[in-house]
C-alpha cells in the first residue's frame, strides 16, 4: 500500500510539472494573440521581409499591438504584401510607417509601427504607404567586404626609400 501511494504522488508531481511547462510555453509563445478582442486589418508592401512569419508580433513603442495575419507575394509589383491584424484598442494615424525589425542581433523578426501625425486614423482595409524592408545581415556583410576590397592603399611613395641600401641611390 505504501508503494502505491508513493507512485500516486510521484505521478501527480510529474503531471503538475508538465502542466506548468505547457502553461509557460503558451505564455512565452503568446499564442492566444487577440482572439477575444476585436481587430482591424491593414496592409503594407515590402521589398524584402527577411524571415518575417505569419503570427509575428506587431509592436509600437515596444508594446504588442497586433499580429501578422497573412503574407503573400504580388506578381505585379514583385513585393511581399503583408496583412496586419491590429487590435482595435489601438488607433494609428494614416501616415504611420511600418518597419521590419529584429529582436537582438539574431532574434525573431517583428513589425514595428511608428505613428505619424495625421488627424485621420487607419481603418479596416487601409494600406500603410511608408514601409522599410528588413535589413538582411548577409547583404550588410557583403557590402562591407566589397567596400573594403575596393579600397586602394594611399601614399605608396615611401615604399622604395625603405628598401634602398645606405650609400646607394635608388
Amino acid at each position: 500500500m505504501e508503494r502505491a501511494a508513493l507512485d500516486f504522488w510521484v505521478g501527480l508531481f510529474v503531471m503538475a510539472g508538465f502542466a506548468a511547462l505547457m502553461g509557460l510555453a503558451l505564455k512565452v509563445s503568446n499564442t492566444n494573440g487577440f482572439g477575444n478582442s476585436s481587430s482591424y486589418r491593414v496592409e503594407a508592401s515590402f521589398d524584402n521581409i527577411g524571415s518575417l512569419k505569419v503570427n509575428a508580433p506587431i509592436k509600437s513603442a515596444g508594446v504588442v499591438v497586433g499580429r501578422v495575419s497573412k503574407i503573400r507575394f504580388d506578381n505585379k509589383t514583385f513585393q511581399a504584401d503583408v496583412t496586419l491584424k491590429l487590435d482595435s484598442r489601438y488607433a494609428f494615424p494614416k501616415d504611420t510607417s511600418a518597419s521590419i525589425m529584429t529582436s537582438g542581433l539574431l532574434g525573431e523578426q517583428y513589425l514595428a509601427l511608428d505613428a505619424g501625425g495625421d488627424s485621420k486614423n487607419l481603418v479596416n482595409g487601409d494600406k500603410i504607404r511608408l514601409t522599410q524592408s528588413a535589413v538582411v545581415l548577409e547583404n550588410l556583410i557583403s557590402q562591407f567586404l566589397y567596400s573594403k576590397a575596393s579600397d586602394t592603399p594611399k601614399n605608396n611613395s615611401n615604399q622604395g626609400a625603405a628598401t634602398a641600401l645606405p650609400g646607394t641611390h635608388p
